[in-house]
């Protein structure tokens, strides 16, 4: 705008800014507050925006993972079908097949997709290491990083399968696969050991296709694929848009709760380094004056104000943009592990335009009151200035003066009506300091009301199984991993398939004779059929009480008996049914009606599953029990003793270790919990810069009531009165702010990841929270109000009264 060098007008900007030492730290800390949070927020939504397709585009990622017949079909025939037209890339074929291994600890882990690769490939699903090193010898293993925990790190061992003969595995690497393609691999001829039996072994085939955008070309790919192997050799497949529905559904569910953190950081913003700016040109009326006397002109005067803004506000920017690389780096990387992505980082534009764009805010609103400062004509600058504003709020006084408090605190809750202005923008600096603390409180709240719902069977005390086919270790459970919904084609089944089952009425008979029984309920799960869906769906069927194991209902309620069914809201809006309905379920060859009795909170499988009562489909027999152990009993215990009964039956037992949180839940309250921090303490800057303004503009005044005899404990009274009104004001209207912003951010989460939210997710306020929460805009008004207050109390009455 205009040169600082060592002339005037350089002397009289570093002046400026070296005289308001508070308000040049206000705006320096506000804007680095403003900035990084700013850059972390953007580089979220950034990271979150599609992360799939960024990580699946990195990693030359598979349209079409097949999984193959070995013996319906050869090395040769599967090398032909590389010269497919629309096949750009392939690879393989890979030796895979099914675990259920055994951890260090002796806890058992879901079913394993085993596959054999060499090494983490290149063309297509080329495998990010995200440490350790490939599997070089028979033994060694990589896992999904997704496994990667307390249990599970470089160098753990696993036991292939519970057999007295099963292999050590140990943990070399954590690698990502955006495809989806394996939960662990190892060399091809660790692999081929670990399959047993003629259907124990299957090969993979990735391959990428020059048209595989949506459901119809990946359909026409799959028949080109069939069509060139023989009839029964493609067993299954997964398409690469069934992972990233998946994968975009959680990324889309935290894209609105960073836009409201976006919207009220930006805002607030504004409103401080404005009142600030405005602050400074109306305590330095007569010194404008007296620069337009000297030969200031009125250019000179506004680019003199604005450049006092600019200078902190560069130096905040700068320390902003640092600051929110470092406070990105650790979220990035849990945004990283949640999605499975490839390495994330600070996009370069963010560092770019958030600088850029917080220069344009500070230089505007400096702008706006610095051209006020320059139409002042000189002589009514002067004297405005010198002038005593006696007139402004003296009715404020009159009012509060007939209150029941003591006179300081009366004198100080009038005080704001003198600037009017200022005082509104320290009532909105609070009330979005106290909207951000609201809706901050809610969505934590609503994110373990959300933990808490998930995978209700899994809160049992112990699991017991028969040790039929398909209800081994965890069965039962809703599998974890990245192979949950994801729709991989079905692996080969392993040697666990050969075990004799115990009788499920044997087993239901022991957990009964258990001491210590408190309750217990049966489950089976496979997959159904549903008339009018052409896809499979998941169904878990539930005998005896089943209501400890029952989901969250967002409406109806949880099956009761026979001939109920219920289901989760994606399974309503895709089969455009509604409670009450009736739908035709067929599992394991018998087909029933059934009655939609209840919408559940269940986003496993897409929403593409039913839950209804076992004893509907005279068949079905139970393949684990959730059991719940009576107070003061060991879980560990329980399922040792009943574990050594069920064992000769061919079953066993096994206690169920605590969930741990979610990591998409973890990261967005650690999300919530740095923005509101940062948006909070900004509040509190604009305050306290205010009260500075206000405190200095009233030092005569304070000198004077000294000298009539008012404390320094009085005087403190004062200050922090002048805000307690602020306080109050911003708190009522933050407050109720708040609650409506996350009414309407979580059901927009919700829509975007799939489902509607239970009650029990939404209304989690109660009415002591909002008056405390109510009482936080107070706590920040007055933490911004202390240090001045304090000064007030120190300064000397002789120097108050010298001061104008």
């Amino acid at each position: 705008m205009i040169g600082f060098g060592s002339g005037a007008l350089g002397r009289v900007v570093r002046s400026g800014v070296g005289r308001r030492r508070v308000q040049t730290l206000v705006i320096a800390v506000a804007t680095m507050m403003a900035v990084a949070s700013a850059v972390v927020a953007g580089s979220l939504m950034v990271a979150t925006n599609a992360p799939f397709d960024h990580a699946f585009a990195r990693q030359h990622g598979a349209h079409l993972i097949a999984e193959l017949d070995p013996h319906r079909a050869s090395a040769a025939q599967l090398a032909r079908t590389r010269g497919l037209e629309g096949v750009t890339a392939s690879a393989g074929p890979f030796p895979s097949t099914t675990i259920n291994p055994i951890g260090q600890s002796g806890g058992h882990l879901p079913a394993l997709t085993l596959v054999g690769r060499s090494g983490p490939g290149k063309d297509v699903d080329a495998l990010d290491l995200k440490s350790g090193r490939w599997p070089r010898t028979s033994g060694e293993i990589v896992l999904s990083a997704s496994f990667q925990g307390p249990d599970l790190v470089l160098g753990a061992t696993l036991k292939s399968s519970e057999e007295a003969d099963a292999q050590t595995l140990t943990v070399v690497g954590f690698a990502l696969s955006t495809s989806g393609s394996a939960d662990v691999w190892a060399t091809p001829a660790q692999v081929r050991s670990l399959a047993t039996g003629d259907g124990g072994l299957a090969n993979q085939m990735l391959y990428r296709f020059d048209s595989a955008a949506t459901k119809s070309q990946i359909a026409a790919d799959r028949k080109k694929l069939a069509a060139a192997l023989p009839s029964g050799a493609l067993v299954g497949t997964q398409s690469w848009l069934d992972t990233k529905h998946a994968a975009d559904q959680g990324a889309a569910a935290t894209i609105p709760f960073l836009f409201a953190f976006g919207v009220l950081g930006i805002v607030m913003s504004v409103i401080i380094v404005g009142s600030v700016i405005s602050g400074a040109v109306g305590t330095s009326l007569r010194r404008i004056g007296i620069l337009k006397a000297i030969g200031f002109t009125p250019r000179e005067v506004v680019g003199a104000y604005v450049a006092q803004a600019l200078i902190p506000a560069a130096v905040g920017i700068a320390l902003g943009v640092v600051l929110g690389n470092l406070l990105a780096v650790p979220l990035l990387a849990d945004t990283e592990s949640v999605y499975g992505t490839v390495s994330l980082s600070v996009a370069w534009w963010v560092d770019v335009v958030v600088p850029a764009g917080a220069l344009l805010v500070v230089t505007i609103a400096a702008l706006v009151p610095a051209l006020r400062a320059g139409r002042l004509r000189t002589v009514e600058a002067i004297a405005v200035g010198r002038a005593p504003r006696t007139t402004r709020g003296q009715w404020a006084h009159r009012a509060a003066g007939r209150l029941p408090l003591p006179r300081p605190v009366t004198y100080g809750l009038a005080s704001p009506f003198a600037h009017p202005v200022r005082a509104i923008a320290m009532v909105l600096a609070v009330t979005f300091g106290t909207v951000a603390a609201t809706f901050a409180v809610g969505l934590t709240q609503s994110l373990n009301a959300v933990a808490s719902a998930q995978d209700p069977e899994n809160s049992a005390d112990v699991t017991a199984v028969s040790g039929a086919a398909g209800s081994g270790p965890g069965a039962g459970r809703v599998e974890k991993g990245p192979a949950a919904g994801s729709g991989r084609a079905p692996a080969a089944s392993g040697s666990n398939q050969q075990q004799p089952s115990a009788d499920p009425d044997a087993v239901r008979a022991a957990i009964a004779k258990q001491s210590g029984t408190a309750s217990y309920y049966g489950i089976a799960t496979g997959d159904a059929t549903v008339s009018g869906i052409s896809r499979t769906v998941r169904a878990t069927l539930y005998q005896g009480d089943s209501r400890p194991g029952s989901y969250e209902m967002i409406a109806g309620h949880w099956i009761s008996g026979r001939g109920q069914v219920v289901v989760p809201t994606g399974f309503l809006e895709r089969t455009g049914t509604g409670i009450g309905d009736s739908v035709r379920v067929t599992f394991q060859k018998e087909t029933v009606s059934l009655r939609i009795v209840g919408e559940a909170f269940d986003t496993s499988d897409d929403g593409m599953r039913v839950h209804a009562d076992l004893d509907s489909f005279a068949e079905a027999e139970p393949e684990a029990f959730h059991i719940e152990v009576k107070s003061g009993v060991s879980p560990a215990d329980y399922a040792q003793k009943l574990g050594a009964v069920l064992k000769p039956l061919g079953g066993d037992a096994f206690a169920e270790s605590a969930p741990e949180g979610e990591g998409m839940i973890v990261l967005l309250e650690a999300m919530a919990a740095l923005l509101t921090l940062m948006l909070v303490s900004v509040a509190g800057l604009g305050v306290l810069n205010s009260v500075v303004l206000d405190t200095r503009e009233r030092v005569h005044d304070l000198g004077v009531c000294k000298a009539l005899g008012m404390s320094p404990r009085q005087t403190v009274s004062l200050v922090l009165a002048s805000v307690a009104g602020i306080g109050v004001a911003g708190g009522l209207i933050g407050v109720p702010a708040g609650f409506a912003l996350h009414g309407y951010v979580l059901p927009v989460m919700g829509e975007a990841a799939g489902t509607r939210l239970p009650p029990s997710v939404l209304d989690v306020y109660d009415g002591s929270q909002l008056v405390l929460l109510g009482l936080a805009g107070v706590l920040v008004a007055l933490s911004g109000a202390m240090v001045p207050a304090g000064w007030a109390a120190k300064v000397r009455t002789a120097t108050a009264l010298r001061t104008e």
